[in-house]
């Protein structure tokens, strides 16, 4: 009797055919060490080549799969060389276009050779054709059998075709059918509470769907076999962030006890009250920082919600508790911001506020870092620079990070392991004015207990949007005077496509070297991320104090610039941005009273998704509806902002078409939890490898 065959996630890839060194390390860039991993590399996508079609039925735009003869072939130079070979069926004939070709491969087109071969139907100059499609040479003396299963498309790296991803899994396929294990990690009681199908047949229905499956399942993500598989990723998703979850709260962290008098001589001296949304959250928030184990909460505000004042008023429960609060944001200029208000709110209280930044002068850096080391200075705002290796903190008590994701993930993780001290982590808040959808904070946040600020502040009013090509750039530039001549101001932010800060910059300083010409009337003011920092200061506070009327800038303005008397705001080339940065900059004007509008100019054609970005934008003014919509377009990954990290990368489950099965796959990691006699951890090693960590932060 044989020896039983090891589980697949021990069998080697090289025990496959075709695995050899070179292969290895290429498969590796794919997340592939093993054969089971090869059978969780799963599908993006499918073609259906099961059918044989005529020639002579062809349309443009199809791909499909024709059986076919060599009439002649033909080697050609126009541009380029190219192999042009005409076949037939008897219905009708079709050019196949080849651009790389060997000498071995161009002989086997020999006339009178059978073919099979898939690919998209193109209109060409002498008919129609096809340009390299695949093909395989079909043996004469048997009639061609037809594809019995659907085509998976695999995602791929460079220097794997997908003949070698399918030869690949088809090997696997054959080893798990014939005795190759791969582990059942769902214990039987969930598998029969949630109708959970086996994942051996969900496996092979997903790598080799029988050619009767509906495609448009597949293609929408609702086959049974990918529900199956999408389920058990979003329940180890879930289960990592409720280990989390309870790892975070065995660590000790500093218990915030105070009488809130700092916070209410703040919002005494303030010209306005509090919204209740801000009230709610900030009592969420001490509540949460008065336990023993560090708080871990997410705010998000739409634009304008007031997150700053929040802000504040957390730290100063922090600082009247005898800890320090350190305040980061992820751009010099949204830094700069924070530190002037919290300046401004806390110098009066005799609370002084330290400025950390990366391109301070080395003085005023070694002062400030003494400052925060003998906890002078009770608040300390900046960038990235709060995290270097020579900032020490005398006792911090809370960490608050705005805009968390976009900060790369090691470096949210410094600065909570900065902030550790006798083995006690701060508190931590985390705030964002990008909306995150309900879905997704669900599953990318459930270790952190989330705060909305769903109110407004009073008088602030609606931003009207309209969308124009820039062949109408001579009006909007009129606009501009019409608003500054009633007494108005006016953004204009230039975009490129082009990541370069030295091209943005140039474009911006062309674009306002334009309009001070065309309208000399208005003082215009310039900021970019090229300035130094004394210069996009003085630029940001003329154009605060109103000593000018236009501001060009580049996307550096995104975030925390608060001018209520700019009413005005125009983006050019808004085509080239996404839905959360235009939604971002459109949140710098309808800050006062009066009736604000942003114009956002495109260069034509325009994509569909840039035509669907700016429709979303000029239907809405909702953050969250707003963030909806980007999440459907652009996916979690980008949204969050994430994709470097792997945390929030799905292989199978979509949290726009799958948010039905959420609820039911945090009930099951609950579930799974509860059984305590089974170890996670080959669960969470399956569907995030070495993602886990990320979600310490």
């Amino acid at each position: 009797m044989s020896a039983p065959r090891p589980p697949l996630h021990e069998t080697p890839l090289t025990a496959l055919k075709g695995v050899g060194p070179k292969m290895l390390e290429k498969l590796s860039k794919l997340g592939l060490r093993n054969v089971q991993d090869v059978l969780f590399h799963l599908p993006l996508r499918y073609q259906d080549r099961t059918r044989i079609a005529r020639i002579g039925s062809l349309r443009p735009g199809e791909e499909t799969t024709i059986d076919c003869v060599v009439e002649q072939s033909s080697e050609v130079m126009r541009r380029r060389r190219m192999l042009l070979v005409r076949v037939s069926d008897g219905t009708g004939w079709l050019t196949l276009r080849l651009f790389h070709f060997s000498r071995a491969q161009a002989a086997s087109y020999a006339r009178g050779v059978h073919l099979r071969c898939f690919g998209e139907v193109r209109p060409g100059p002498n008919g129609l054709e096809m340009v390299h499609p695949e093909t395989r040479r079909v043996d004469e003396s048997t009639s061609p059998l037809e594809e019995d299963t659907l085509t998976p498309i695999y995602p791929t790296t460079e220097g794997v075709h997908q003949l070698t991803l399918r030869s690949l899994t088809e090997q696997a396929l054959a080893l798990l059918n014939d005795g190759g294990r791969v582990t059942e990690l769902l214990p039987e009681t969930l598998r029969a509470r949630y109708r959970l199908d086996d994942l051996a047949a969900a496996l092979n229905d997903i790598h080799r769907p029988p050619k009767e499956t509906e495609l448009h399942l597949l293609a929408d993500g609702t086959h049974p076999a990918q529900r199956r598989l999408a389920f058990e990723e979003l329940m180890a998703h879930a289960l990592s962030l409720r280990l989390l979850r309870q790892q975070t709260q065995r660590n000790p962290a500093p218990e915030i006890r105070d009488t809130g008098t700092l916070a209410r001589q703040l919002v005494d001296r303030l010209p306005f009250r509090p919204t209740n949304a801000q009230d709610r959250v900030i009592a969420e928030t001490v509540a949460d920082m008065r336990r023993a184990w560090p708080m871990q909460r997410l705010v998000q505000g739409d634009v304008g919600s007031g997150k700053t004042l929040v802000a504040v008023c957390v730290a100063l429960h922090a600082v009247e508790a005898g800890f320090q609060a350190v305040v980061m944001a992820p751009t010099e200029l949204l830094a700069e911001q924070h530190y002037q208000n919290f300046s401004t709110w806390l110098e009066p209280l005799g609370i002084p506020v330290a400025w950390l930044s990366g391109k301070q002068k080395v003085g005023t850096r070694r002062a400030a870092l003494e400052d925060i080391a003998q906890g002078r200075a009770r608040v300390v705002v900046g960038t990235h620079a709060l995290f270097q290796t020579d900032v020490a903190f005398d006792d911090l008590g809370l960490v608050i990070i705005d805009e968390q994701h976009r900060f790369g993930v090691h470096q949210r993780l410094a600065l909570r392991e900065k902030g550790a001290r006798d083995g006690r982590y701060p508190h931590q808040l985390i705030m964002t004015a990008t909306p995150i959808p309900r879905t997704l904070a669900m599953t990318a946040y459930a270790d952190l207990d989330v705060s909305v600020i769903d109110e407004l502040p009073p008088g602030r009013t609606p931003v009207t949007t309209v969308v124009i090509p820039d062949s109408r750039r001579d009006e909007v530039m009129e606009r501009i005077r019409g608003a500054c001549s009633e007494g108005r101001q006016a953004y204009w932010v230039c975009t490129l496509i082009e990541e370069s800060e030295v091209l943005q910059a140039q474009a911006a300083e062309d674009t306002a070297a334009r309009l001070a010409e065309v309208l000399p009337e208005i003082r215009v003011a310039l900021v970019h991320g090229r300035m130094k920092s004394a210069d996009k200061e003085a630029g940001m506070a003329a154009f605060k104090s109103g000593e000018t009327g236009l501001l060009v800038a580049t996307t550096v303005i995104e975030v925390g610039v608060d001018v209520p008397n700019a009413s005005l705001m125009v983006i050019e080339n808004a085509e080239r941005l996404g839905l959360a940065q235009l939604h971002q900059l459109r949140g710098r004007v309808g800050r006062g009273t009066a009736a604000s509008a942003c114009v956002l100019m495109y260069h034509p054609p325009l994509s569909q998704g840039a035509k669907d970005r700016l429709g979303v934008m000029r239907e809405s003014n909702d953050g969250f509806v707003i963030a909806q919509k980007d999440l459907e377009i652009r996916g979690p990954g980008e949204v969050l902002g994430t994709r470097q990290t792997g945390m929030v990368q799905f292989r199978i489950a979509d949290l726009g078409r799958d948010a039905v099965l959420l609820d039911d796959a945090r009930d099951a990691a609950d579930a799974f939890l509860d059984l305590s006699e089974i170890d996670p951890t080959p669960l969470l090693q399956r569907w995030l490898g070495d993602g886990v960590r990320y979600g310490d932060v």
